[in-house]
């Protein structure tokens, strides 16, 4: 294990043993998901005999099976986790995904929910000042015209959508703006199709952002996440080969969370 199972200052509300069953919990990981019972005592730093008494308990309690010699997790585990998730808003579940997504790609981060026409920012993780207008939490947009938007309405049945675009009287923000209604439309399909959305300097000159769906416990798409990047630093072919499927991953591992609340 690493430095995390290192005995904490003394304190006489510290309880020893919850300590050490949790250090057994997190012997297991993605790369260690079976573990042997001198495996699981030397990586939660105990002795034997005691990481028996923690690894049968936590058997008897149905966090962990036993197979042979080997001990893996239970789905079960995930309960653990289960009531500070579900305490969780959208933006703080989708946060800390957001953050490493930025990292990994390099690039300015967001998320965002549908409300009537407009896109509204729910999260963000700026890298640089790529827009002229400063993007906060509550900046709205017109769905229309960016990639966060077609994809929230792409979500739409498509009646729906177009009584939406239609309401915000589309106009040209940028030379390249799309705003013709069947044009639209069949830039929606494409999304549908595809499941992701790529605009290219629509909302505003030299701006370019891909985005994918992030779908609610029922599946149905609840918000929108997208990678920006200034048309100056990079090719069209950065945001759809190198952010594009570090993107779809995020999203993949936000659905993922959302599930177990």
């Amino acid at each position: 294990m690493t430095d995390d199972t290192a005995p904490p200052p003394a304190s006489a509300d510290f309880v020893q043993s919850l300590a050490r069953g949790l250090a057994v919990i997190r012997a297991f990981d993605a790369d260690h998901p079976a573990l042997t019972l001198s495996d699981a005592a030397r990586r939660a730093g105990l002795p034997r005999a005691a990481a028996r008494r923690f690894l049968h308990t936590l058997e008897t309690l149905g966090y962990v099976r036993a197979d042979a010699r080997t001990y893996s997790l239970t789905p079960r585990v995930l309960e653990l986790g289960f009531s500070y998730l579900s305490a969780l808003s959208l933006p703080e579940i989708v946060q800390p995904h957001l953050e490493r997504l930025s990292r990994e790609v390099d690039e300015s981060v967001s998320a965002a929910v549908l409300d009537g026409p407009d896109i509204v920012y729910v999260a963000r993780v700026p890298t640089r000042r790529i827009m002229s207008v400063r993007i906060t939490i509550g900046t709205r947009f017109p769905a229309y015209a960016t990639s966060m938007g077609r994809v929230l309405l792409a979500a739409l049945p498509e009646r729906e959508a177009a009584d939406l675009i239609a309401s915000a009287h589309p106009e040209p923000l940028t030379p390249r703006t799309r705003t013709d209604a069947a044009a639209l439309t069949a830039e929606l399909e494409r999304v549908r199709s595809q499941g992701w959305a790529l605009v290219d300097g629509e909302l505003e000159p030299g701006l370019r952002s891909v985005a994918a769906p992030v779908h609610g416990r029922s599946g149905a798409v609840v918000a929108a996440v997208n990678v920006s990047a200034s048309a100056a630093g990079h090719r069209v072919e950065h945001l759809r080969d190198a952010c594009l499927p570090a993107l779809l991953s995020a999203t993949a591992a936000i659905d993922a969370d959302i599930r177990l609340l």
